[in-house]
């Protein structure tokens, strides 16, 4: 039986029954929209029978309409990566489809014509996983480029997987930003009940219209209700959770604000710079074609593992407790270390081999115990800095891509932006 995309069927699996909107097929499954929302694969071979129970026809697209700007209104832009908080569920074939004209964001979120004048434009349809050095490079251009036109803040909707990785990117990369640019994703897709697109994306253009804010920023859900949205630091940020709506936690700071859902109002809980439209921003790239690793240590190590970055530019390593890696040899059984801090000294005098926590909270210190101390020997660079890992690893990649080698190291322990915390906050 030939499935059409527009229709939904019941599906008979001898001891249950099983009904959704058709969305596709392989060789082995049949994939179906269920009337909760969510999306099923159902094994071919188990199918007993298959009725269709309700036959549509896809929608012809509407004519786009021009969008009337408001005088008494800011400007925001809104820049699309992907994820799901620009999307909405097209009931003709069951799939999430994603949305990026002016027209259809207002269709989607109509309490954004009271906000602002919306500009939209997609820069890239991607999940954010697949992302590159060269998409961070396109969206500070695309930053750039709406900031010139005078706009009074950006917001990039993306992927919450490595949504920090880029608020990390560009935070470093655009120098001399004068607006608000807020990165806004979705934990829960726009087809289910407990969706927080809407939520985030509005308070997003809520805090750009009414605050003075200037920087790059995240936007999510503080915690699990839909009362507050958490403004948090692009660089001290960090996904804790695969699924909550509040998985974005400030690490070893404040958040720099919340603000209600409903009324919009807003209370800072950090110092800020302040917004001034008259800055021109300029662009410090990555370098695309940087190799950059992140090794996490762990028990029973082998010098084979670091020896596998040998070729690469630089890399990050993640230490155990205050700043540590299997190093000594203590008995019979740990031979092993001694050899991998020898490949770890022979990699340290090539590249840039640098330390993160794997704790997450605190501050790295090397000098506490041997085994630290060992590290500082062997070249690695970082301590006393309090950068989670994938922050380390995006601002190890933008120094290499914009300073030289020999610089790599002061400026890697130097506060540049915000990255490493004068003192450690809760």
């Amino acid at each position: 039986m030939k499935l059409n995309q527009a229709s939904k069927y019941s599906f008979n699996l001898g001891d249950e029954k099983k009904e959704g909107i058709f969305i596709n097929e392989t060789n082995t499954h049949i994939f179906i929209k269920l009337k909760s929302g969510y999306n099923i694969g159902i094994e071919k071979k188990k199918i007993k029978s298959i009725k269709l129970l309700e036959e549509k026809k896809r929608s012809t697209k509407p004519k786009r309409r021009e969008v009337k700007e408001k005088k008494d209104l800011p400007t925001i832009s809104i820049l699309h990566t992907g994820g799901t908080v620009a999307s909405k569920v097209d009931y003709s074939t069951g799939a999430v489809m994603a949305k990026f004209t002016e027209e259809e964001i207002l269709q989607l979120f109509p309490e954004l014509k009271d906000i602002a004048n919306v500009h939209s434009r997609l820069i890239r349809n991607m999940q954010s996983e697949m992302m590159r050095f060269p998409h961070y490079n396109i969206l500070a251009e695309a930053v750039k480029k709406e900031a010139e036109k005078g706009v009074d803040g950006i917001i990039i909707t993306h992927g919450t997987d490595t949504l920090h990785y880029t608020s990390a990117a560009l935070s470093f990369a655009l120098e001399n930003l004068g607006i608000p640019v807020l990165l806004v994703g979705s934990q829960r897709s726009s087809d289910r009940p407990s969706t927080d697109a809407a939520t985030n994306l509005i308070s997003a253009a809520k805090f750009i219209a009414n605050t003075d804010y200037s920087g790059v920023c995240i936007c999510m859900h503080s915690d699990t209700n839909d009362k507050e949205c958490a403004i948090l630091n692009g660089l001290k940020s960090k996904k804790f959770h695969t699924s909550r709506r509040d998985a974005f936690k400030p690490i070893n700071a404040r958040a720099v604000a919340t603000i209600q859902i409903d009324s919009g109002k807003t209370k800072f809980q950090s110092t800020y710079s302040k917004k001034d439209k008259k800055k021109k921003i300029t662009i410090k790239p990555f370098n695309d074609k940087l190799k950059i690793g992140l090794l996490e240590a762990h028990p029973h190590m082998y010098a084979s593992e670091i020896l596998c970055y040998k070729d690469f530019d630089g890399l990050v390593v993640e230490l155990l407790g205050i700043g540590h890696m299997p190093t000594m040899k203590v008995d019979e059984f740990t031979e092993e270390n001694e050899k991998f801090l020898k490949a770890l000294r022979e990699l340290a005098k090539k590249i840039p081999v640098a330390v993160s926590a794997q704790t997450i909270f605190g501050r790295i210190d090397m000098n506490v115990y041997t085994p630290g101390k060992q590290l500082i020997d062997a070249g690695l660079i970082g301590n006393y800095t309090d950068m989670h890992p994938e922050l380390a690893f995006i601002k190890l990649a933008w120094l290499l891509s914009n300073h030289k080698k020999e610089e790599v190291k002061k400026l890697f322990e130097t506060n540049l932006k915000g990255e490493i915390s004068e003192r450690i906050e809760e």
